[in-house]
């Protein structure tokens, strides 16, 4: 896949006085009062706002959930709020704000052109700006309107992504860290990366399956039975744990203790990765260029089994340090990052779960694809 563009590249003499429509994903969860329960969507969008403001754009927004308090006081300007996303009324506030300011269209799924990727729709949308940009990387998977339509009209389109060069040209040695629970998601994900990576560990609940495919039957959260396809993969080191922390029920207090990962007693479960998992895939991980990260290695928000997690999420805080780049792709990894309060540190964080993981199999990304190459 070709390196898409990144607005890196877009200096001043290109964005002074310009309208950028920027494609944002602002869907964070909110509770039942409307209050942001988790806001880092909002906070990885700023970056690249900052910089459109920074070199004089006007900054058209466009997202399916509109924010306007949170997002003005991130930026640290007063957002302005378009009752529409298309029209002449839009138009005239385009027109109207100062170079630096940004307005946040009204959401673009009420029309029901956005998600039929209606031309005319798209048409209308760009004529809001001159330049596109598309930092909603977990839509990307999608073709709508606003992220593959729009950037047949407007040039030059521009991702600011990391994970599309990163998985196309790493730095080697390249590693990929994948956990979580569900093999039946990341099964993709891990053939793909067979033949793309240099270094595969593998952590969480998933593991289980595969020892149960060795013909170990002790399991952990029960499982879909997979068959996994036998293939000659680039991979030179494949890494499982070898010991597991193992807890007598799912819940914050079970009793715990480490066994084997292939020696997990009856009514036993195992929920994280054990101390000689941890210190192989930190020796592992220390001779590596470039990591991608996808799924905790254990139940992290259980602080007695997040030991795993959360000494994977210090080693990448430290390697991006060294000039590694650490990517987080998606969900519950970014969240176990925050946790422990890592986020700043690592190079690049991806909140597009289910883009990121389609990235990282290998298939077309019509959002993607409609950017310019580099």
């Amino acid at each position: 896949m070709a390196t898409k563009r990144s607005v890196g590249t877009l200096k001043e003499a290109d964005l002074k006085g310009k309208s950028v429509f920027v494609r944002v994903d602002l869907n964070v969860p909110l509770d039942d009062n409307s209050n942001i329960t988790d806001d880092t969507r909002i906070r990885a969008a700023v970056p690249t706002i900052k910089y459109l403001m920074g070199n004089g754009s006007r900054v058209v927004l466009c997202s399916h959930l509109p924010l306007v308090p949170r997002l003005s006081e991130l930026l640290g300007v007063e957002v302005v709020m378009a009752d529409d996303s298309i029209g002449e009324e839009v138009q005239k506030l385009v027109a109207g704000l100062p170079e630096g300011g940004v307005l946040l269209l009204e959401n673009v799924r009420f029309y029901k052109e956005e998600e039929k990727n209606d031309p005319e729709f798209a048409k209308k949308l760009a004529a809001l700006a001159d330049v596109y940009v598309n930092d909603a990387f977990g839509t990307a998977h999608r073709a709508h309107a606003s992220t593959e339509g729009v950037a047949k009209y407007l040039k030059p389109s521009k991702e600011l992504d990391y994970l599309v060069g990163a998985v196309a040209n790493p730095k080697k040695p390249f590693a990929a860290i994948v956990g979580g629970s569900k093999v039946s998601t990341k099964i993709g994900v891990i053939e793909s990366l067979l033949s793309t990576v240099d270094i595969l560990l593998l952590g969480g609940g998933m593991i289980f399956t595969f020892y149960k495919a060795q013909g170990h039957s002790r399991t952990s959260l029960t499982w879909p039975s997979h068959s996994w396809r036998r293939q000659k993969p680039k991979v030179s080191l494949f890494y499982f744990p070898t010991d597991v922390v193992i807890a007598d029920k799912f819940a914050p207090d079970a009793n715990s203790k480490i066994v084997a990962a292939t020696a997990i007693p009856d009514g036993w479960m195992g929920l994280d990765i054990g101390p000689d998992s941890i210190k192989t895939f930190s020796e592992a991980l220390d001779t590596t260029k470039t990591i991608i990260w996808n799924g905790p290695m254990g139940v992290f928000e259980f602080d007695k089994f997040a030991a795993g997690t959360e000494a994977v999420a210090k080693q990448l805080a430290e390697l991006s340090g060294k000039g590694v780049t650490t990517i987080i792709g998606g969900g519950d990894s970014v969240a176990a990052v925050e946790k422990v309060g890592l986020a700043d540190k690592m190079s690049h964080i991806s909140t597009g779960g289910g883009a990121s993981l389609e990235l990282l199999e290998g298939k077309p990304l019509p959002g993607v694809l409609a950017l310019d190459d580099a």
